[in-house]
């Protein structure tokens, strides 16, 4: 693990990340016009009981549906496994990420979303579709999508809420301990060594220089390793809670789910660059600018 990896490492991040946005819009898109495509036919179809044809054409729709989910999971999979190696190179960065806006970041929880989050997404998103379709299940329609869960499925998700709060508590107390070693004694030693130096006027030599820097560096490590390990066990437990809550759903419910989150990961991270270039023309931003694609 190295303390500040440099601008190379920042910067291939920041174009994969880039990339990886285009192509989650490009699964967005084909999310959107297979759920539209569905939603049309099932409006034009008669109740789906009693025959082999129809049967089969459900396998069928379900088999399009689930390669379209396994294909987002990929996609989920291939962001983490790029950030798991860029933080190996600079754990810091993913803490403090510059291809996300400041509107992002004031939403950070160890270096990306809270998965709690993905159960307040799944009830707003349930909700409004509930409220939208109400008139077709009042008549004992199925609308296919998350107004349309089940008794067996709300209580399963609720299950999975409370034991990912609960794991996300253990993470987040343990971010508290880390971060609370930035009091500890060599740190609060080293930097009064410091500060006397400085008062005293007395200019270090070379050694007395190298000699710092290491016991800088050295304090620094071992804190920085363990921010490695946080961020590790926080993506473990977004990405575990997201394939968790799409086990949960109906494929046509996972899609309804996923393009929920992708629009709003999207539309929040354009706002929110929207937001930096506007303060930027009004000389309100700072800090250095990679490039975008």
């Amino acid at each position: 693990m190295k303390i500040g990896g440099g601008t190379d490492n920042i910067e291939s991040f920041n174009n994969f990340f880039q990339c990886w946005l285009v192509e989650q819009d490009q699964f967005l898109n084909e999310l959107l016009d297979v759920s539209k495509h569905y939603e049309t036919n099932n409006n034009n179809n008669t109740p789906t009981t009693g025959s082999t044809s129809i049967g089969d054409h459900q396998v069928s729709k379900d088999q399009v549906l689930r390669s379209l989910i396994d294909k987002a999971i990929d996609h989920y999979e291939k962001y983490y496994r790029a950030k798991s190696r860029s933080a190996k190179e600079d754990v810091l960065a993913m803490f403090s990420p510059c291809w996300m806006s400041k509107l992002e970041e004031a939403f950070l929880w160890i270096g990306g979303w809270r998965p709690s989050m993905a159960f307040h997404l799944l009830y707003s998103k349930s909700g409004s579709q509930f409220e939208a379709r109400l008139s077709e299940l009042l008549r004992g329609i199925s609308t296919g999508d998350l107004g349309d869960l089940s008794p067996n499925q709300v209580v399963r998700v609720d299950e999975l809420q409370m034991k990912t709060i609960r794991e996300e508590r253990q993470v987040t107390e343990k971010m508290a301990k880390l971060q609370e070693t930035v009091g500890d004694s060599s740190m609060v030693e080293l930097s009064h060594k410091v500060t006397e130096l400085i008062r005293s006027g007395d200019r270090m030599s070379e050694e007395e220089d190298e000699d710092e820097d290491e016991q800088v560096e050295s304090n620094l490590a071992s804190k920085e390793e363990g921010f490695g390990e946080m961020l590790d066990e926080a993506d473990d437990l977004r990405l575990r809670t997201l394939i968790e809550v799409i086990s949960i759903l109906k494929p046509m419910q996972a899609v309804h789910f996923l393009i929920a989150a992708w629009e709003l990961h999207l539309r929040v991270h354009d706002w929110g660059k929207k937001r930096d270039a506007r303060n930027q023309n009004h000389g309100g931003g700072d800090g250095v600018n990679l490039p975008q694609s």
